[in-house]
C-alpha cells in the first residue's frame, strides 16, 4: 500500500485544479469557476455544478471531500449532502457547490457571484 504525500501547503490554485479534475472525473455537468480574490473573504474561488440526480450530487460530493483530504489533508465542511439537492464543500480556498439541476436553477448562484457584464 503506498502513500501519497500530503501537501498541506498547497496554493488555491492547486486545490481549484484538483477540485475541476475532481468534477470533471465524476461526471459533474455545467461547470463554471468564479474568481473571489479581491471581492469576497470567504475563499479565493467558487466552483458551481450540477449532478443529474440526487445520487449523483452526493456522490460527486463525498468523492471530491476524499481526494481533498488525502491528496491536501484538507478537512472540507460539508453541508446538505443527506439530501442531496444542493451539496456546500468549503476547502476554505475553494467553495464548491453541487446542485441537482432543476435547484441551481432556483438559486441562480451564478447570477448572484459574476462579474457584471460577465456571460451567464
Amino acid at each position: 500500500m503506498s502513500m501519497k504525500a500530503v501537501n498541506a501547503e498547497a496554493t488555491s490554485e492547486e486545490i481549484l485544479a484538483r477540485v475541476l479534475s475532481s468534477l470533471e472525473d465524476d461526471k459533474a455537468e455545467d461547470i463554471v469557476t468564479i474568481d473571489l480574490r479581491g471581492r469576497s473573504s470567504i475563499g479565493d474561488y467558487m466552483v458551481i455544478c450540477s449532478g443529474r440526480s440526487s445520487r449523483q450530487v452526493g456522490a460527486i460530493a463525498e468523492k471530491l471531500t476524499e481526494r481533498l483530504k488525502e491528496e491536501f489533508g484538507r478537512i472540507c465542511k460539508v453541508e446538505g449532502k443527506d439530501q442531496g439537492d444542493w451539496v456546500l464543500i468549503d476547502s476554505s480556498d475553494v467553495i464548491v457547490h453541487v446542485f441537482r439541476p432543476e435547484v441551481r436553477e432556483f438559486y441562480q448562484l451564478e447570477k448572484m457571484w459574476m462579474p457584471a457584464g460577465a456571460p451567464v
